[in-house]
């Protein structure tokens, strides 16, 4: 497979808030595992932990959130999806395609946070 045809996507998972930490993080471990396992690279993993809810979802008012960058095949985000569907834990989940110019803004947000972390 041709590393050229490789699109830029953002992933944001809301899992429910009833997972243990390691529960959370094998959660994030599966979906980025099955990335790769398909072709996939990950480029960015920023696990935002419990979160307020804009509204109830399940009755639940709060979710663990994670936000995941990658690059993959066109054709892994139906089988990603659908992962996604039938895993209990996910109560939400959003896939968006970035264009290059998206994919350079997170770059350049996450390279500004660094610099201000490591400078204070």
């Amino acid at each position: 497979m041709a590393t050229n045809n490789l699109q830029s996507y953002e992933l944001m998972v809301i899992f429910t808030p009833v997972l243990a930490e390691d529960d959370f993080k094998a959660a994030q471990k599966k979906f980025s595992d099955l990335i790769k396992e398909h072709g996939g690279e990950m480029t960015h993993q920023n696990p935002w932990g419990l979160r307020s809810l804009a509204y109830p979802i399940e009755k639940k008012t709060t979710g663990l959130y994670w936000v995941s960058e990658f690059e993959a095949p066109t054709d892994l985000i139906a089988k990603l999806e659908l992962q996604m569907n039938r895993d209990e834990n996910v109560m939400r989940h959003m896939v968006n395609k970035l264009d290059k110019h998206a994919v350079a803004y997170n770059l350049r947000k996450r390279n500004k946070h660094t610099a201000e972390v490591v400078a204070s």
